[in-house]
C-alpha cells in the first residue's frame, strides 16, 4: 500500500510540476527552458503510473485523480499561497475516501 501512495504522490508532483513550468513559461514569460523541462516531467507523468501493481489501467488512474485533488490543493497552498479553506480539506478528503475504497475494496 505504501508503494502505491508513493507512486500516486510521484506522479501528482510530475503532472502538476511539468504543467506548472508550463504555466510559466507560457503566462509568465518565463524561458524556453521551463517549458521544455515541464514537457519532459509530464513524459515521467506518462510513466510512473505504470509501475502501479493494479491490474487496471482505468482503476489506477481512477484512483489517481482523487490523490491529484488532494496534491494540487497542497501545491496552491504552498506555491501559490493560497490557503485552502474548509471545504477545500473536506472535499479533498472526501477525494481520499473514494480512492481508498476504488483500490482496496474486496473483491472477488
Amino acid at each position: 500500500m505504501l508503494g502505491a501512495i508513493l507512486l500516486f504522490v510521484l506522479a501528482g508532483l510530475a503532472e502538476i510540476g511539468g504543467g506548472y513550468l508550463i504555466w510559466l513559461w507560457l503566462k509568465e514569460s518565463k524561458p524556453f527552458s521551463y517549458g521544455a523541462a515541464g514537457s519532459l516531467i509530464l513524459i515521467a507523468y506518462g510513466v510512473i503510473p505504470t509501475f502501479q501493481n493494479f491490474p487496471s489501467f482505468g482503476r489506477v488512474y481512477a484512483a489517481y485523480g482523487g490523490v491529484f485533488i488532494v496534491l494540487a490543493v497542497l501545491w496552491g497552498w504552498v506555491v501559490d499561497k493560497k490557503t485552502p479553506d474548509l471545504y477545500d480539506w473536506v472535499g479533498a478528503g472526501i477525494c481520499l475516501i473514494g480512492v481508498s475504497v476504488m483500490l482496496w475494496a474486496p473483491r472477488t
